[in-house]
């Protein structure tokens, strides 16, 4: 006869309250917005760097995978108090969809790379080239309607460029929080 050991149940309580405090931190983090564009700047990035780094591949993209739901059910949760189907199918939608894809890229990749700073470091890069292409591929393809209206040169400019320092930043934030608050995180 087989003993299974199951997880203790406030293990699975804790887990799904800092799922869902990462999933409140993108809501509160994409609300503080400043246009720029037709891609605003937000500090939504800082939160899912925030939310993988402090909770791992698996719950980190449970965090982001709930944040979406909240958002497509019509809760106001991304910039600008938007949410509903139209936000994740429309100029932006492309960048929520990446942040689904690089969370499920930090997983599978985290675990490898090991958890130290330089690795994590290398994590939040590959997270971010991910997200932008997703976003700025999708970028393209909402305003040029599958034509050759928008560049990719223009998609650049207007997506990624302007974004890269304060991604660098948010990233350099998100891995201090990291540093001082993932200790006392389980």
């Amino acid at each position: 006869m087989s003993t299974q050991v199951l997880p203790k149940p406030q293990t699975k309580v804790r887990d799904l309250c800092y799922i869902a405090l990462m999933a409140a931190l993108m809501a509160v983090c994409s609300w503080i917005t400043v246009p720029f564009g037709p891609v605003p700047f937000t500090m939504q990035t800082f939160a899912i760097f925030a939310a993988l780094l402090l909770l791992g591949g698996k719950r980190g993209t449970l965090a982001i995978t709930l944040y979406l739901c909240l958002g497509l059910v019509g809760l106001p949760v991304f910039s600008g108090f938007n949410a509903g189907p139209g936000v994740l199918l429309g100029a932006t939608g492309g960048y929520l969809v990446g942040f689904l894809a690089a969370g499920l890229l930090y997983w599978a990749i985290s675990s490898r790379v090991g958890t130290g700073f330089w690795a994590q470091t290398f994590c939040m890069l590959l997270v971010t080239v991910v997200n932008y292409a997703f976003g700025t591929v999708w970028f393209l393809k909402v305003y040029t309607g599958g034509g050759n209206a928008a560049t990719l040169t223009g998609a650049l400019a207007t997506c990624v460029v302007p974004f890269i320092l304060p991604g660098l930043v948010k990233m350099f934030l998100a891995l201090v929080v990291w540093k001082r608050v993932g200790p006392y995180i389980h």
